[in-house]
Order: structure tokens, then sequence, then C-alpha cells
């Protein structure tokens, strides 16, 4: 009989509770006490791997052995070691099932009996609706902090800033980074002083082979926009300033729709969460002229002026 063991733990804390070790240790006893055989190929972990997804290495190596018809039996302490979604929990039974193995939770025993079944189904129910209220305390707790200005809304710092390595996510961190400040300075000065269109912003920076935010060779004109429309240039930190949309049109023939992570999209200002205050690197005055060229530009953008067909219609989106 090929007999197979899987653990998993997701975080420290439940690391803490029962390691990896300490189930796979359970497992091998129950399969000695049975006189199975556990070969350590067929011993199968995730460690720091959350149970409410299906992607984990631990997992996929265990459902290709069982679809290659090499296991006989899989031992789990506890369904929800397997998944927490109860849904998850019956796809991967069912799953292994299909490929002749049965499936020994150790914790909760279950059979095909339509009471195990029933309770299966309740327990799964119960570990999925846990997860949900953890999730919504976690953002209950995010959103008083950001409130409370004690939680940058971003672990990466926008461009020209720094964090503080040991405090990556506390305000009072936050330093600039005088180097890519002085690239901004320069940005908001051509841009609005010598009226320097984005698209030759663009080839400026490429020119100076100043690397963008992300540290690609060159930047896109959607970035620097993105740099040029951004208030904490002006010393302040703001939440809930962005939000991402799916994906609405195809980037490829070949992809569906929705493919990616879609868009990011400015929110109502009101609804903006002012969470610190850092390091200015423009003005006041400089920054709302940055605005109203970008504005201009954006009226006279070639997708939105759609009154007339106009054989140059758009050339003028970024002369202003």
């Amino acid at each position: 009989m090929q007999v197979a063991a899987y653990a998993r733990v997701s975080t420290q804390r439940q690391a803490q509770a029962q390691t990896t070790e300490q189930q796979l240790d359970r497992l091998r006893a129950h399969a000695e006490a049975q006189g199975w055989v556990l070969a350590p190929e067929h011993v199968f972990r995730d460690d720091g791997h959350s149970g409410a997804s299906l992607k984990r290495p631990g997992l996929d190596r265990l459902r290709d052995a069982a679809a290659s018809a090499r296991l006989d039996r899989v031992l789990i302490t506890a369904p929800d070691r397997l998944a927490r979604n109860y849904v998850h929990q019956v796809l991967l039974v069912e799953e292994l099932q299909k490929h002749g193995a049965v499936v020994d939770f150790l914790d909760r025993p279950i059979s095909r009996d339509p009471h195990d079944q029933l309770l299966l189904q309740i327990r799964g129910a119960v570990a999925e609706y846990e997860r949900s209220l953890i999730t919504e305390r976690m953002r209950r707790g995010r959103l008083r902090k950001l409130q409370a200005g004690t939680l940058l809304p971003w672990s990466r710092p926008p461009y020209g800033y720094r964090l503080d390595p040991e405090r990556p996510r506390d305000p009072t961190g936050v330093r600039l980074d005088e180097t890519e400040a002085a690239v901004i300075r320069d940005l908001f000065a051509r841009f609005t002083d010598e009226g320097t269109p984005v698209t030759a912003l663009v080839q400026h920076l490429h020119r100076l082979g100043i690397p963008s935010p992300r540290g690609h060779r060159r930047w896109c004109t959607t970035v620097l926009r993105s740099v040029l429309s951004n208030p904490v240039y002006l010393g302040q930190v703001f939440a809930n300033r962005l939000r991402r949309h799916p994906a609405e049109q195809r980037r490829s023939a070949l992809l569906p729709i929705g493919r990616g992570q879609g868009s990011a999209r400015l929110t109502d200002p009101a609804k903006w969460i002012a969470v610190a205050p850092v390091p200015a690197i423009v003005s006041q005055e400089q920054f709302d002229r940055a605005q109203e060229r970008l504005s201009y530009n954006r009226r006279m953008a070639r997708r939105n002026n759609r009154v007339h067909q106009y054989l140059l219609r758009g050339a003028m989106a970024e002369t202003g």
C-alpha cells in the first residue's frame, strides 16, 4: 500500500501552536500503528502557505502524485490543514478519491455516511466564516491605524522617498531620497515653468539614463503623469486615494478579458484618508499649476475629443 502524508501551517502563530513536524510525527505514528510504510518521497508539506489558496507547492506535488495513481491513502491531521474553504476541501477530497486515494483525517475521521458528510460541510462552513471574520477584523484594524496616522498605506515608497528599514510602515520613518527628489523637482520645473510636454520629459529622462520608479530603463507617460499628480510631493500621505479596477480590455487577442490586475483609478477625494505629513518636495503653487496643465491635456486628448473628426485632432494635447 502506498501511503502519503500532508501537513501545513500558514503563519508563525500557527507554527507556535502546532508545527508541520508535529503534524508529521502524528501522521507517521498513525501509519506505523496501522502497519503502513510512509516513504520519505510521499511526505508532502507546506510551511508558510495559506490554506485559503490552492496554489501551494506541497499540495501540488501531492495532487500530481495522486494523479499518477501512485497513492492508495492520504493521511492529514484535520480538514483545515488541507484547505480552509469548504468548497476547496470537497474539491480536493473528491479529486484524490477519483484517483483511487482514500483520505484519512486523524482528528475528524469521515466516511461516506451522510451524517459524516454533513458534519464535514458544517465544519468547513465554520472555518470559512472564521476566515472571513479574521479578514474583516484585519481590514478594520488597518483602517483605524491609517486614520490614527500610525500606518503607511504602502510598503513601497513613492519615487523620491525612502523608508526606515527597521520600521517600514511607520510614517515617522519616511525620509527624502535626495537624488530622486532632485529629479522630481526638475520634472515639475520643466513641466510647469518651461512647458515641456510629458512625452518630451520621458525622452529627457531616457537621455540622462534615469531609471523609472520600478527600475525600468525607460519611463512611460502614464507613470510620469502619476508622479506629476501625486499629492505626496506636497508633503501629505493619503490612503484610499487609488483603487484597483479589474481589466476591461484584452492585452492580447490570445488572452481573456480581465487577465492581469487592471488599472488603478482615483477615488473621490472626499474619501481620501490623510495619514501623516512627510517632507515636501514641491510647493503648493507649483503643484497646482501642474494639475491645471494635466487637466488641460486631458481635455485636449484625442480619446476624449469625439465631437469633430478633425485631421489634427488631439495634436495640441501636450503643448499647453
